[in-house]
Order: C-alpha cells, then structure tokens, then sequence
C-alpha cells in the first residue's frame, strides 16, 4: 500500500484505515492468501463547526499535502468531502472542495516517504499547478485532462473555484517499469486527444459515479483498468516526446505559448498574427495546440486565467474594461465566458475576494 497512509498516523480517519489493512495483511499472511480487499473510507468536514471545518481538512490532507490557511475560510466555513478506495498497488480519491491551493514543499519531503505517481483529474473547476524549482513549468487543467505528479518532486497546485477532482497514486516502481524516465512527467498533463486518453475519458466518466455502489471485485477491476489506461497514455506521450522530433516540436509550442501570454492583451492576438511571427504553416499551428482543445481556446483561456488574476488583485475598476483590455468587445460575452470557465459570473469573483491568491509561501521552507 502506498506509503503516505502510513504517514498520516496522526489523523483518527487514517489511523483506523492503517490499522485495518495492517489487519488485513496479518489474516493474508495466517491465510495463504495473495489477494486483498479493497479499504473504503469517507470523510467530510460538513458536520463541523465552521471555523473548524478547513483546519480539520489541512489536517486530514498533512500526511500528502500542506494546504495553506485562509482567514476567510475560518470564519465562513469551507467544504470538504473526500472518497477513498486503497488497494495493495492504487490508492484512488474522489474529491469535492472549495477553492484551495495544496502544496507539496521541499521540507515536506524530506520528512515522509511518500514517492509515489499521482495522476489528477478535474472533473470540475479549475486547477493549475506550478512545477520544478530551477525550471518551472506551469499547467492549467482548464478543460479536463490528466496531469502527472511525481510526489518526490516540489509543486504548488491552486484551485480558484469550487472542484471535483479524482487523483490516482501510483507505486513509483510500477510507472517507472511502464514510462521511460517518468520523472521528466512532473507537472504534465494530457489531454483527451488520442484514442487511448479518449477511451479513458469514457471509463473515468462511467467508473467515478458508479464506484460507491459497485462490489470490491468490481471496483478493483475498474480501477486497475483505469491504472493502465493512463500508464498507456503516458507511455505514448512520453515516447513522442524523447524523440528529436518531439523535443522540437515541444520548443517550439512553448516559444509560441510565451508569445500569447505577452500580448494577452492586444487585440491583434489571432492565429494570423502569431502565423506571421514564427514560420509554422496554419495546419501545424492549430496541430501543436489540440491537446490544449485548439488555439482560439487556449487564447481564450489565458485571458480569462489574466482576467481571474486581475480580478482577484484589484478591488475596484470597471468589470467590463478588464474584459475589453483581453480581447472580449461585449460585457455580457466575457460574463459568459468567465462563467463557463470559472463556474461564477466576474462580479461574484471578486465578491469573494479569494485569499489564496494573496497567498505568498515559499517552496525552500
């Protein structure tokens, strides 16, 4: 079993699952049987005091992540409900929650064990995660896809809005055997393109809701179906990647991708002008961006990623200027789309007045 349960001894929830698969393994062992069950667990903050509720989940996440404080979250309240299914070689969550940012740290590290693969999910919201410390690289999940987490290494991950989001961990030692230098996938995502991260779509979309109801011989079988799929996605992407042809196509994406995000705000940002700066034909422009869901929606959601920053950072001005500055001509277009992306309308964001983004924490403590 991944070795961060083991870790979070200190949380009553995760104390009473260790001791049950330690249990387990105990009859295993006088049973002469290799086969082990899946260990169910719930936990909610909903039935707690308030200004319990976030201090209670920061301490239920400790043994993986740190989840920095929010003043407002204490005194509001803040949602939290996660699903666990652990078995021998996966651990599954389903989570529910506010917005928040989780943090895995340096120091963090370097007092647990936990060096398995996570392979994130967001069904729901928002997520985008800072990777790498010399060399950051920066993933937005702003339409679902899978993103690989190397738990040995630093990230920073903030979710803006509400979020559903499913995690798998991995045993290192299973997706290092199945992804040449797996390492390097720290803080990549993938998207639904190929046939084989379509058909895992399919299955994560009929497995995460049918998964409470079904029986641990059901749900073992789907979640190590699940388990390989992405093994099997990351594999391919990792082998177009390692090759001379990957890695220049790969520099040049994020030549172009540095371009968009430095002229977010000029109103001439459109697939001519970026055609007219790098010497790509249009076809392998719009190509290099279909795992992103296309150019004209990966422009679009920079500047509605801009426009949340924006938000959140200044408390007064006109809703409808910051909207025009990136590229929308009507109010109640960059409304809609802020919306859609972002599951609130602009006014309700800034409303909120999301803390996190004030949230200043260094990866070196």
């Amino acid at each position: 079993m991944p070795a961060f349960w083991l870790d979070r001894y200190g949380s009553d929830g995760a104390e009473q699952l260790a001791n049950r698969v330690a249990a387990w393994q105990r009859h295993k062992h006088h049973a002469g049987t290799d086969a082990m069950p899946m260990v169910r667990e719930s936990f909610s903050v909903a039935g707690m005091p308030r200004e319990r509720q976030l201090l209670a989940w920061r301490e239920h996440l400790s043994g993986m992540v740190d989840v920095p404080i929010v003043e407002a979250q204490l005194t509001l309240g803040f949602r939290g409900e996660l699903d666990t299914y652990a078995l021998q070689d996966i651990v599954y969550l389903d989570s529910r929650t506010d917005p928040t940012t989780l943090l895995r740290t340096a120091q963090h590290i370097a007092n647990d064990n936990m060096r398995d693969y996570c392979f994130h999910v967001v069904m729901e919201g928002i997520a985008e995660t800072e990777t790498g410390l010399s060399q950051r690289r920066r993933t937005t999940q702003f339409v679902p896809g899978i993103l690989a987490l190397d738990m040995g290494q630093t990230m920073t991950m903030k979710r803006p809005t509400r979020a559903h989001v499913l995690a798998f961990f991995l045993p290192r030692a299973v997706v290092e055997m199945a992804i040449p230098q797996a390492e390097s996938l720290h803080g990549k995502a993938v998207g639904y393109i190929s046939p084989m991260a379509r058909l895992l779509r399919e299955h994560l979309h009929g497995m995460y809701k049918a998964l409470p109801a079904m029986s641990d011989a059901y749900a073992n079988q789907a979640l190590h179906v699940a388990a390989e799929l992405i093994l099997a996605a990351f594999s391919k992407e990792a082998s177009q990647s390692h090759s001379a042809r990957g890695a220049a196509r790969a520099a040049m994406l994020g030549r172009i991708k540095h371009y968009i995000d430095t002229h977010l705000h000029s109103q001439e940002l459109a697939p001519d002008k970026i055609l007219g700066s790098f010497p790509l034909a249009r076809a392998t422009l719009y190509r290099l961006f279909e795992q992103e869901g296309g150019l004209h929606a990966y422009i679009r959601n920079c500047r509605l990623r801009k426009a949340a920053d924006e938000l959140a950072c200044s408390r007064s001005g006109a809703i409808a200027e910051i909207g025009g500055r990136l590229g929308f001509n009507y109010a109640a277009d960059f409304t809609r789309a802020f919306r859609r992306a972002y599951g609130m309308a602009p006014q309700e964001f800034r409303a909120l007045k999301l803390q996190w983004l004030d949230q200043q924490y260094d990866l070196n403590a």
